[in-house]
Protein backbone atom coordinates (compact mmCIF):
# COMPACT_ATOMS: atom_id res chain seq x y z
CA UNK A 1 0.00 0.00 0.00
CA UNK A 2 1.27 3.52 -0.94
CA UNK A 3 2.21 5.63 1.96
CA UNK A 4 1.90 8.92 2.96
CA UNK A 5 4.95 11.23 1.40
CA UNK A 6 6.45 13.44 3.96
CA UNK A 7 9.17 15.91 3.49
CA UNK A 8 12.48 13.42 5.00
CA UNK A 9 11.27 11.32 1.96
CA UNK A 10 11.52 14.38 -0.57
CA UNK A 11 14.70 14.95 0.79
CA UNK A 12 15.52 11.37 0.66
CA UNK A 13 14.84 11.09 -3.17
CA UNK A 14 17.60 12.99 -3.96
CA UNK A 15 19.74 11.43 -2.42
CA UNK A 16 18.91 8.32 -3.72
CA UNK A 17 18.52 10.01 -6.72
CA UNK A 18 14.90 9.06 -7.76
CA UNK A 19 12.77 11.80 -9.36
CA UNK A 20 10.24 14.16 -7.77
CA UNK A 21 7.18 14.42 -8.99
CA UNK A 22 4.93 17.41 -8.64
CA UNK A 23 1.49 18.54 -10.28
CA UNK A 24 -0.67 21.35 -9.09
CA UNK A 25 -4.50 21.33 -7.92
CA UNK A 26 -6.75 23.52 -6.82
CA UNK A 27 -9.89 21.14 -6.05
CA UNK A 28 -11.21 17.98 -4.16
CA UNK A 29 -11.77 15.89 -7.23
CA UNK A 30 -8.95 17.04 -9.73
CA UNK A 31 -6.39 16.20 -5.87
CA UNK A 32 -8.26 12.76 -5.98
CA UNK A 33 -7.38 12.02 -9.33
CA UNK A 34 -3.68 13.29 -9.45
CA UNK A 35 -3.22 11.41 -6.30
CA UNK A 36 -4.22 8.72 -7.52
CA UNK A 37 -1.69 9.08 -10.38
CA UNK A 38 1.03 8.52 -8.03
CA UNK A 39 2.06 12.01 -7.69
CA UNK A 40 4.93 12.60 -5.09
CA UNK A 41 3.51 16.05 -4.18
CA UNK A 42 0.41 18.75 -4.86
CA UNK A 43 1.03 22.40 -4.82
CA UNK A 44 -1.95 23.59 -4.62
CA UNK A 45 -0.90 26.94 -6.76
CA UNK A 46 -1.32 30.38 -6.71
CA UNK A 47 -1.55 29.66 -10.79
CA UNK A 48 -5.36 28.95 -9.67
CA UNK A 49 -5.79 32.92 -10.06
CA UNK A 50 -4.86 32.35 -13.96
CA UNK A 51 -6.45 29.14 -14.78
CA UNK A 52 -8.99 28.84 -12.41
CA UNK A 53 -10.17 32.39 -11.43
CA UNK A 54 -9.89 33.47 -14.98
CA UNK A 55 -6.82 36.24 -14.07
CA UNK A 56 -4.39 37.63 -15.90
CA UNK A 57 -1.20 37.04 -13.48
CA UNK A 58 -1.39 35.31 -9.55
CA UNK A 59 -0.98 39.24 -8.09
CA UNK A 60 -4.84 39.23 -7.00
CA UNK A 61 -4.87 35.72 -5.55
CA UNK A 62 -6.01 36.90 -1.45
CA UNK A 63 -4.58 34.45 1.45
CA UNK A 64 -8.76 33.64 2.07
CA UNK A 65 -8.97 32.39 -1.85
CA UNK A 66 -5.58 30.23 -1.63
CA UNK A 67 -7.07 28.82 1.96
CA UNK A 68 -10.13 27.31 -0.04
CA UNK A 69 -8.30 25.61 -2.55
CA UNK A 70 -6.08 24.26 -0.25
CA UNK A 71 -8.51 23.10 1.98
CA UNK A 72 -10.68 21.61 -0.87
CA UNK A 73 -7.14 19.13 -2.08
CA UNK A 74 -6.83 18.52 1.50
CA UNK A 75 -10.59 17.03 1.93
CA UNK A 76 -9.08 14.44 -0.55
CA UNK A 77 -6.48 12.94 2.05
CA UNK A 78 -4.10 12.51 -0.80
CA UNK A 79 -0.81 10.23 -0.03
CA UNK A 80 0.96 13.13 -1.66
CA UNK A 81 2.71 16.34 0.22
CA UNK A 82 0.37 19.27 -0.17
CA UNK A 83 2.18 22.12 -0.33
CA UNK A 84 0.67 25.42 -0.40
CA UNK A 85 1.61 28.46 -2.31
CA UNK A 86 1.86 31.91 -0.59
CA UNK A 87 0.13 34.49 -2.46
CA UNK A 88 1.54 37.76 -3.24
CA UNK A 89 2.14 40.11 -0.38
CA UNK A 90 1.64 37.29 2.25
CA UNK A 91 4.89 37.25 2.82
CA UNK A 92 6.32 40.43 1.88
CA UNK A 93 5.05 42.88 4.40
CA UNK A 94 7.63 40.90 7.04
CA UNK A 95 8.11 38.11 9.59
CA UNK A 96 5.42 38.71 11.67
CA UNK A 97 2.97 38.83 8.93
CA UNK A 98 4.65 35.91 7.11
CA UNK A 99 4.71 33.52 10.15
CA UNK A 100 0.87 34.46 10.95
CA UNK A 101 0.11 33.21 6.99
CA UNK A 102 2.11 30.59 6.54
CA UNK A 103 0.88 29.36 9.67
CA UNK A 104 -2.92 29.37 8.93
CA UNK A 105 -2.07 27.71 6.02
CA UNK A 106 -1.01 24.69 8.05
CA UNK A 107 -3.28 25.29 11.11
CA UNK A 108 -6.65 26.08 9.06
CA UNK A 109 -5.57 25.02 5.67
CA UNK A 110 -4.59 21.55 6.52
CA UNK A 111 -1.29 21.70 4.28
CA UNK A 112 2.08 20.48 5.19
CA UNK A 113 4.23 22.93 3.83
CA UNK A 114 4.13 26.06 1.99
CA UNK A 115 5.98 27.57 -1.06
CA UNK A 116 7.47 31.19 -1.18
CA UNK A 117 8.77 32.85 -3.51
CA UNK A 118 11.51 35.26 -4.14
CA UNK A 119 15.64 33.99 -2.86
CA UNK A 120 18.06 36.84 -1.28
CA UNK A 121 15.40 39.38 -0.68
CA UNK A 122 12.72 36.70 0.91
CA UNK A 123 15.63 34.46 2.79
CA UNK A 124 15.48 36.16 6.51
CA UNK A 125 11.71 35.36 5.75
CA UNK A 126 12.15 32.12 4.92
CA UNK A 127 14.62 32.04 7.76
CA UNK A 128 12.03 33.06 10.10
CA UNK A 129 9.13 30.94 8.96
CA UNK A 130 11.16 27.74 8.51
CA UNK A 131 12.06 28.57 12.39
CA UNK A 132 8.79 28.11 13.67
CA UNK A 133 8.61 24.14 11.66
CA UNK A 134 6.51 25.48 8.82
CA UNK A 135 7.98 23.88 5.85
CA UNK A 136 9.20 25.85 3.03
CA UNK A 137 10.04 25.48 -0.42
CA UNK A 138 11.79 28.18 -2.24
CA UNK A 139 11.68 29.20 -5.57
CA UNK A 140 13.28 31.09 -7.89
CA UNK A 141 14.32 31.93 -11.40
CA UNK A 142 10.93 33.54 -12.84
CA UNK A 143 9.10 34.32 -9.85
CA UNK A 144 5.44 35.22 -11.62
CA UNK A 145 4.88 37.31 -8.49
CA UNK A 146 7.56 39.71 -10.16
CA UNK A 147 6.06 39.69 -13.34
CA UNK A 148 6.27 43.40 -13.67
CA UNK A 149 10.18 43.86 -12.62
CA UNK A 150 10.98 40.83 -15.50
CA UNK A 151 8.60 42.61 -17.80
CA UNK A 152 6.42 39.80 -18.73
CA UNK A 153 7.15 35.74 -18.49
CA UNK A 154 10.84 35.86 -19.74
CA UNK A 155 13.07 33.39 -19.08
CA UNK A 156 15.68 34.22 -16.37
CA UNK A 157 19.32 33.58 -15.78
CA UNK A 158 20.94 34.06 -19.08
CA UNK A 159 24.50 35.96 -19.38
CA UNK A 160 24.60 37.89 -15.98
CA UNK A 161 22.02 37.18 -14.53
CA UNK A 162 22.93 33.44 -13.86
CA UNK A 163 25.09 34.08 -10.96
CA UNK A 164 22.41 36.16 -9.08
CA UNK A 165 20.06 32.87 -9.46
CA UNK A 166 22.53 30.93 -8.22
CA UNK A 167 23.13 33.00 -5.67
CA UNK A 168 19.10 32.65 -4.50
CA UNK A 169 19.07 29.18 -5.12
CA UNK A 170 21.69 28.93 -2.53
CA UNK A 171 20.50 31.64 0.02
CA UNK A 172 17.07 29.97 0.25
CA UNK A 173 18.81 26.62 0.98
CA UNK A 174 20.66 28.19 3.52
CA UNK A 175 17.74 29.81 4.91
CA UNK A 176 15.96 26.58 5.60
CA UNK A 177 14.04 25.14 2.78
CA UNK A 178 13.57 21.85 2.17
CA UNK A 179 13.47 22.25 -1.58
CA UNK A 180 13.47 24.96 -4.37
CA UNK A 181 11.52 25.59 -7.33
CA UNK A 182 13.70 26.65 -10.50
CA UNK A 183 11.54 27.69 -12.90
CA UNK A 184 11.96 29.69 -16.67
CA UNK A 185 15.62 29.00 -16.66
CA UNK A 186 18.52 27.65 -19.11
CA UNK A 187 18.67 23.79 -18.73
CA UNK A 188 22.58 24.63 -18.09
CA UNK A 189 21.84 26.64 -15.03
CA UNK A 190 19.71 24.40 -13.66
CA UNK A 191 22.07 21.45 -13.87
CA UNK A 192 24.51 23.73 -12.40
CA UNK A 193 22.56 24.52 -9.01
CA UNK A 194 21.00 21.06 -8.92
CA UNK A 195 24.56 19.53 -8.51
CA UNK A 196 25.45 22.41 -6.12
CA UNK A 197 22.76 22.30 -3.48
CA UNK A 198 21.79 19.47 -0.95
CA UNK A 199 18.65 20.16 -0.96
CA UNK A 200 16.09 19.23 -4.13
CA UNK A 201 15.14 21.14 -7.25
CA UNK A 202 12.32 20.72 -9.01
CA UNK A 203 11.98 22.52 -12.19
CA UNK A 204 9.63 24.53 -14.62
CA UNK A 205 11.13 24.87 -17.92
CA UNK A 206 14.38 24.31 -16.34
CA UNK A 207 15.10 21.03 -18.08
CA UNK A 208 15.93 18.10 -17.37
CA UNK A 209 18.56 17.84 -14.76
CA UNK A 210 16.47 18.98 -11.55
CA UNK A 211 15.49 16.30 -9.19
CA UNK A 212 12.18 17.12 -9.91
CA UNK A 213 9.41 17.92 -12.57
CA UNK A 214 6.44 20.15 -11.75
CA UNK A 215 3.59 21.44 -13.87
CA UNK A 216 0.12 23.03 -13.93
CA UNK A 217 -2.75 20.57 -13.97
CA UNK A 218 -4.83 22.46 -16.70
CA UNK A 219 -1.39 22.53 -18.90
CA UNK A 220 -1.10 18.95 -19.21
CA UNK A 221 -4.84 18.26 -19.74
CA UNK A 222 -5.31 21.06 -22.48
CA UNK A 223 -7.40 23.04 -20.40
CA UNK A 224 -5.74 26.64 -20.07
CA UNK A 225 -6.28 28.90 -22.91
CA UNK A 226 -4.61 32.06 -21.95
CA UNK A 227 -0.97 30.57 -22.87
CA UNK A 228 0.50 27.38 -23.83
CA UNK A 229 4.57 27.66 -22.69
CA UNK A 230 7.36 26.00 -24.59
CA UNK A 231 8.40 24.10 -21.14
CA UNK A 232 4.35 22.21 -20.60
CA UNK A 233 4.29 18.72 -22.56
CA UNK A 234 0.15 18.13 -22.93
CA UNK A 235 -0.42 14.53 -22.03
CA UNK A 236 -4.45 14.70 -22.88
CA UNK A 237 -6.62 17.28 -24.66
CA UNK A 238 -9.73 17.67 -22.73
CA UNK A 239 -11.41 21.07 -23.91
CA UNK A 240 -12.73 19.59 -27.11
CA UNK A 241 -14.38 16.63 -25.07
CA UNK A 242 -15.94 18.90 -22.64
CA UNK A 243 -17.12 21.35 -24.88
CA UNK A 244 -18.90 17.90 -27.34
CA UNK A 245 -20.57 16.80 -24.20
CA UNK A 246 -21.83 19.96 -23.14
CA UNK A 247 -23.12 20.31 -27.04
CA UNK A 248 -24.74 16.84 -26.69
CA UNK A 249 -26.57 17.87 -23.54
CA UNK A 250 -27.90 20.83 -24.86
CA UNK A 251 -29.15 19.02 -27.84
CA UNK A 252 -30.68 16.75 -26.33
CA UNK A 253 -32.64 18.60 -23.96
CA UNK A 254 -33.50 20.94 -26.35
CA UNK A 255 -34.89 17.71 -28.71
CA UNK A 256 -36.53 16.54 -25.92
CA UNK A 257 -33.94 13.30 -25.92
CA UNK A 258 -33.44 14.09 -22.33
CA UNK A 259 -34.76 13.00 -19.65
CA UNK A 260 -35.96 10.16 -20.58
CA UNK A 261 -37.62 7.47 -18.48
CA UNK A 262 -34.67 6.23 -17.65
CA UNK A 263 -33.57 9.20 -15.68
CA UNK A 264 -37.22 9.92 -14.12
CA UNK A 265 -38.58 8.97 -10.92
CA UNK A 266 -41.54 7.04 -10.70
Amino acid sequence: MRKKTTIPEILLMKSEARKITVLTAYDYPTARLVDAGGVDAILVGDSAGVVFGGCENTLPVTMDEMLYHVKAVVRARPKALVIADMPFMACQSGELEALKNCGRMLKEGGAEAVKIEGGTNMSSIIRAVTDMDIPVMGHVGLTPQSVHRMGGYKVQGRKDQAEKILEDAQAVQDAGAFAVVLEGIPARLAARITELLDIPTIGIGAGPSCDGQVLVIHDILGLCEKYSPKFVKRYADLAPVITEAARQYVTDVKEGHFPTEEHSFS
